[in-house]
């Protein structure tokens, strides 16, 4: 049973990686072929610069996900699952982005790497609002957050002793 389960995950990875590897090759033989006739400003640097970092993602998942056999044929390892969550989605994404962006300056030139700026803007974008709870959740933790007030006590309090009314008798 066990190996049937194996059997099917090397089955969807090795679709999967060929699939891959064929629409990446049509995509980099694509830019290559209109920068090479129709277009020869698209740069070659750039082109490098930005595609190698998918290429190194998509030779890692190709290790990650390649079968193992014993002498004898069988499946020794599966290999990991091409659709698990975490690190191995992002390099996915990663992929993926790379490959419109590759799209994107084929049909308008080098302008379409500036794509890749979308990234680290949608990071920063989610990451504000994070570190702006961070630190609220922080500020209130110690004292942190108290503005000329005792240590440890909330606003009511700090109001309360202020006002010379109830005081807060501490045992």
């Amino acid at each position: 049973m066990a190996k049937s389960a194996a059997k099917q995950l090397s089955t969807r990875n090795t679709a999967r990686l060929n699939q891959t590897h064929l629409i990446t090759a049509a995509l980099h033989t694509i830019f290559l072929l209109s920068r090479f006739t129709f277009r020869r400003s698209l740069s070659l640097t750039r082109y490098t610069l930005f595609c190698l970092p998918a290429t190194l993602i998509e030779a890692y998942l190709h290790i990650l996900a390649t079968p193992s056999y014993d002498p004898e044929g069988k499946i020794r390892s599966a290999g990991s699952d091409l659709n698990e969550k975490g690190l191995t989605e992002f390099m996915w994404d990663v992929l993926y982005w790379t490959w419109i962006n590759m799209v994107l300056v084929v049909l308008v030139g080098n302008w379409g790497w500036w794509a890749y700026l979308v990234v680290p803007g949608y990071a920063a974008y989610a990451i504000v609002p994070t570190v702006g709870g961070i630190k609220g959740m922080l500020s209130g933790m110690g004292g942190g957050g108290v503005e000329g007030g005792a240590a440890g006590q909330s606003k009511r309090q700090q109001k309360m002793e202020k006002r010379g009314g109830q005081r807060v008798a501490y045992r």
